[in-house]
Formats: structure tokens, sequence, C-alpha cells
């Protein structure tokens, strides 16, 4: 984000009052300290559709019956090296999409998912080190539909 997204950021609500106040009053702050990248989507008009936030994430899975459970919910083919290579690591690199927010003009209509899938195809075609999976933060609200 530039300085006129976080300018533009005061006017922007996803009627999530925690979620606003963090883009209104933190986010600039955290991306400051590098905690994590800030990114919008707009209009040309310059109008605010969504924000969201992307940060380094790890996946820890504690007792060895635990990460046979993940490994074999990833529903890997019987690909024998990558399942052991996966059982030998203690935690699994990943990026975090968070504080994802939608503006209250354009919600339910799918671009809270075509942000994930953006993620996701960006970080799956560069191949980007340490990433071997996504996250999301999320709110339960019934309203989100992914």
């Amino acid at each position: 984000m530039n300085d006129a997204d976080y300018e533009n950021m005061s006017a922007f609500s996803c009627g999530v009052k925690d979620l606003d106040d963090f883009f209104h009053f933190e986010v600039k702050e955290c991306v400051r300290r590098r905690y994590l990248s800030a990114y919008t989507v707009f209009l040309d008009s310059g109008e605010i559709v969504a924000a969201f936030t992307l940060m380094n994430d790890a996946l820890m899975i504690g007792s060895q019956s635990d990460k046979e459970d993940f490994i074999e919910d990833l529903k890997l083919e019987t690909d024998e090296d990558v399942v052991s290579f996966l059982n030998r690591q203690s935690s699994y690199p990943a990026i975090n999409i968070g504080h994802l927010g939608t503006s209250k003009d354009y919600q339910s209509m799918g671009i809270g998912s075509i942000i994930i899938d953006l993620v996701a195809d960006t970080y799956a075609k560069h191949r980007q080190s340490g990433c071997q999976f996504i996250t999301v933060d999320a709110l339960n609200n019934d309203k989100i539909l992914l």
C-alpha cells in the first residue's frame, strides 16, 4: 500500500468494527514494522473494494499420529518420497491471508474468494520459497461463503 491508499482507508468499511479499526488505525504501523504486508483492491476511481494482509505463517503439528493424520488428510497421491519428506518436518511453512475485508457495497460478489484464489495461484506459479500451505484468518460470520 502507498500513502494514498492509507489515506483512502479512512473511508473503507467492511462492516466489522475490529477489521475496520485495524485498517483505519493499525495497518500502517504493522507494515512499517514489517509485521505484515497490506494490499488493497480498488476501482479506477480509487474506491477501495477490498483490503487484506499477507504474513509468514507455519503449521506446527504436535504428535507423530497428528502428523500422520494431517498428511493423510492432504490426500496426496501415493508418492512415498513426498510423504517421507513431510513426515521428517517439524513444521510446514505457509503464508497467511489475514484481515480480509470487502467493502459493504461489494459484499456477496465473490471478491474474497477471488483474492484467496489469486494469492494461491501467485504462490503456486512463482513457487515462492517457504510456502507449502496457505492459511486464512477468518471471522465466524454467517454472511461469508467460500
